[in-house]
């Protein structure tokens, strides 16, 4: 009987949505800086182009990843999962 309400019970949870957030870099700036944005203004990452972007769940890292063009929209795909053992 217990484990058709722990069915129950996560059929529920895997509907809630979540936020899903692709992080490709950040970067410190004075806010001097910031405030001199403009259009066309380039912001350097300290994030090299090789380098894996991760992955959030609710502002919880999960995974790395790699940036994919899939049609006209960006994707990513995941190669390396937090917590799991490196292969």
């Amino acid at each position: 009987m217990a484990n058709l309400m722990d069915e129950k019970a996560l059929d529920i949870v895997l509907d809630v949505k979540v936020k899903v957030t692709v992080q490709l870099g950040s970067c410190l700036l004075p806010m001097r800086d910031v405030l001199e944005l403009s259009p066309g203004s380039v912001v350097q990452l300290m994030q090299h182009a090789s380098d894996p972007v991760g992955l959030y769940v609710n502002d919880k890292l999960v995974a790395y990843g790699e940036v994919v063009v899939v049609e006209d929209n960006f994707g990513i795909k995941i190669t390396e999962l937090v917590g799991s053992p490196k292969s």
